[in-house]
């Protein structure tokens, strides 16, 4: 059922989930994905997301660095480096910010929206195995993620994400037929 970029569609009881993980799904925060926020475009929402995260710890030279670089993996890099950095802030903001990057990808790139739109009755699920934190810690083969339950991760990314398909749909106009 999956092609390349796309994750299988699986059921659980009654909730349906789309897994993804690694660049090359549409969903990746490394997914390459041009928006504009604020008059300041992005290759991809690791980038709007590292910029966010120097900007608001004050740290004007690493939002330069992340500004400067195509690369998700050194903008994740220089993330890591922010001056001031807070754990007790970045918590209580980077939900937001990785939705609002999110929001903009999507409903800039009308390939990328599409393909969100074709995961409507799912929940997005980062099926990654490493990340406990906005994904599951578990891959999407391993049983224990068809059941949220089991799930080792709070799947930060995937509720991000599914909140943002969650808002298109209901500011469509004409509705979408679903």
């Amino acid at each position: 059922m999956a092609s390349k970029g796309d994750a299988p569609v699986e059921k659980s009881d009654e909730e349906k989930f789309t897994f993804f993980w690694q660049s090359q799904s549409p969903f990746s925060q490394w997914h390459p994905s041009e928006f504009k926020i604020d008059g300041i475009t992005f290759c991809c929402c690791e980038q709007y997301m590292m910029y966010q995260k120097a900007i608001l710890f004050g740290d004007d030279e690493a939002a330069q660095k992340i500004l400067d670089t195509s690369e998700p993996r050194e903008q994740k890099a220089i993330g890591r480096t922010v001056r001031n950095f807070d754990d007790k802030v970045w918590k209580e903001n980077c939900r937001d910010i990785v939705k609002r990057g999110n929001k903009a990808k999507f409903t800039q790139n009308e390939d990328l929206k599409e393909k969100l739109m074709s995961t409507i009755g799912t929940t997005l699920v980062e099926a990654s195995p490493r990340d406990r934190i906005w994904g599951i810690g578990l891959g999407a083969s391993n049983p224990k993620a068809l059941n949220r339950k089991t799930w080792r991760g709070t799947n930060w990314l995937g509720q991000a994400i599914t909140e943002v398909r969650e808002e298109i749909l209901a500011s469509s106009d004409p509705p979408l037929d679903v």
